[in-house]
């Protein structure tokens, strides 16, 4: 009888922000924005190079700024992918155990790739 008088708070305690949306929110626009910018930069880059044989291509990676903004845009495109791939999975996931299963897969997968990239991009710089 006496749950006939509780209001709909109480089923809503507990139930609020977790604090960290807008944090998650702001570091996806700023690799939005980066991404904008360094994609136009790579763009230019790979179209610069289309007609370039192994030796060139590996000359121009090798210099210090393209490698620079190369792994800018590696590390930025992987840090991307996995925000919006855990937004996607909070979304549409509904069962915590798989969420967290693909959360961490996603998570190792983009960050073995952004390590793989990277590493890739400083043998080139370094001449191996």
């Amino acid at each position: 009888m006496s749950h006939r008088y509780r209001t709909p708070l109480k089923d809503v305690r507990g139930l609020g922000s977790a604090k960290e949306g807008t944090h998650h929110f702001i570091v996806q626009r700023l690799t939005a924005i980066a991404l904008v910018v360094l994609a136009c930069w790579f763009l230019y880059f790979v179209i610069d190079l289309m007609q370039a044989d192994y030796l060139t291509a590996s000359d121009a990676v090798a210099k210090p700024w393209n490698a620079t903004l190369l792994i800018a845009f590696l590390v930025a495109m992987f840090w991307h992918a996995q925000l919006g791939m855990q937004v996607i999975i909070e979304d549409y996931v509904h069962s915590h155990g798989v969420a967290l299963f693909f959360q961490v897969v996603v998570r190792f997968v983009c960050i073995l790739g952004a390590l793989a990239s990277a590493f890739a991009v400083v043998l080139i710089a370094l001449g191996n």
